[in-house]
């Protein structure tokens, strides 16, 4: 008598583990466990491939996928074209990774599991818009500044080599007139180490203004785009291009994934964690998780307010004559912060409309 086939659903799950070349996928039935595994190429076809694949063991639930913001993104879109829900799936725990151990198959084995469970709901960003073309810009603007301010540094500390008459002339300067100075040097030759000094400050004084100009480019470039979608995002009293373009950048393209101001909290890092345990219930503490960049952003924009925003002066005067410490006043008032962008980031440019 042949073995009875494992009961099955006719419902499937699909975990994928994403590479930079490859692709794993593992496919679960909530009833009849895994049921098989597939490795791609990250390309059309591998994609296709798994699509086909996927369909053949029943009716597709949902993908999991690792890294829908890097190297899975392709795939992401691709499933999402072609009409199948598509959730973000965070690496597995690391103390389950040296109990269980890790291999592509099994990290797609638990992406699926996770999605079974309810543990993984996040949406992916669609990054198919606007938003994404301010993420990329920002990226590039980002490194432009850190690499100007490296420069800067390097010249300022090759100065200090240089002939006393150098010196002088360039004492007091700010970094353009510096800058300006020192790239219209005219250096003879390179016959003596001051010869060599005045070819390097040239250098220098050269990269650090084409940065600069880069970075001024590429600011105006998202500044444009940040008004484009959410043009009253720029008024908020403290909020410039850059902190604009942090909180549109969690956002994404798609800000109704983010289904409340409590949500959006908790992804700035600006929400209270419980740490209640027997005797201390009722304790919070500030989530240190979170998106830093967008934190340090409100943060940022907190401080603003505090020392020019009329309002804020006010409510920072009648919180601290109530006990509260200038750190706590801060927290609120981050959280008040998020809220007010929060809004502004649902709501359609053209209708003011938030998003549901």
């Amino acid at each position: 008598m042949a073995p009875e086939a494992p009961a099955r659903s006719g419902h499937v799950v699909i975990g994928v583990d994403t590479h930079k070349h490859i692709h794993v996928a593992a496919v679960i039935d909530p009833v009849g466990g895994i049921l098989d595994s597939l490795t791609i190429p990250t390309d059309h076809g591998g994609y296709q491939r798994l699509l086909d694949w996927a369909a053949s063991f029943g009716r597709i639930i949902a993908f999991g996928i690792e890294g829908t913001g890097s190297y899975g993104s392709a795939l992401a879109s691709f499933l999402r074209r072609n009409g199948h829900e598509v959730v973000e799936v965070s690496r597995p725990d690391r103390r389950l990774r040296r109990l269980n151990g890790k291999s592509d198959t099994l990290d797609a084995e638990n992406a699926a599991r996770s999605v079974l469970a309810g543990f993984a709901t996040a949406v992916p960003k669609t990054a198919d818009g606007a938003v994404e073309m301010i993420r990329q810009l920002k990226v590039v603007h980002d490194t432009a500044v850190k690499d100007r301010s490296s420069t800067m540094i390097t010249l300022k500390a090759m100065l200090v080599h240089s002939s006393d008459d150098l010196r002088e002339q360039m004492a007091g300067k700010s970094r353009k007139m510096l800058a300006r100075h020192l790239a219209a040097l005219r250096p003879r030759g390179i016959d003596t180490v001051d010869d060599a000094n005045r070819h390097a400050l040239r250098s220098l004084a050269r990269r650090w203004q084409a940065l600069h100009a880069e970075a001024a480019d590429l600011e105006q470039m998202i500044k444009d785009l940040v008004r484009a979608v959410a043009p009253d995002l720029l008024d908020r009293f403290g909020v410039g291009a850059d902190t604009a373009a942090e909180i549109l950048i969690v956002a994404g393209d798609n800000p109704e994934r983010i289904r409340s101001e409590a949500a959006f909290a908790k992804l700035a890092g600006i929400s209270p964690v419980p740490t209640g345990s027997g005797m201390t219930s009722g304790r919070h503490r500030i989530n240190h998780g979170g998106h830093r960049q967008l934190n340090a952003a409100i943060y940022r924009t907190v401080i603003v307010r505090m020392r020019f925003h009329e309002p804020t002066i006010r409510y920072v005067e009648r919180r601290t004559a109530e006990g509260k410490s200038k750190r706590d006043i801060i927290r609120c008032l981050k959280r008040y912060v998020i809220r007010e962008v929060y809004h502004l980031v649902k709501a359609n440019p053209a209708t003011g409309e938030i998003a549901s």
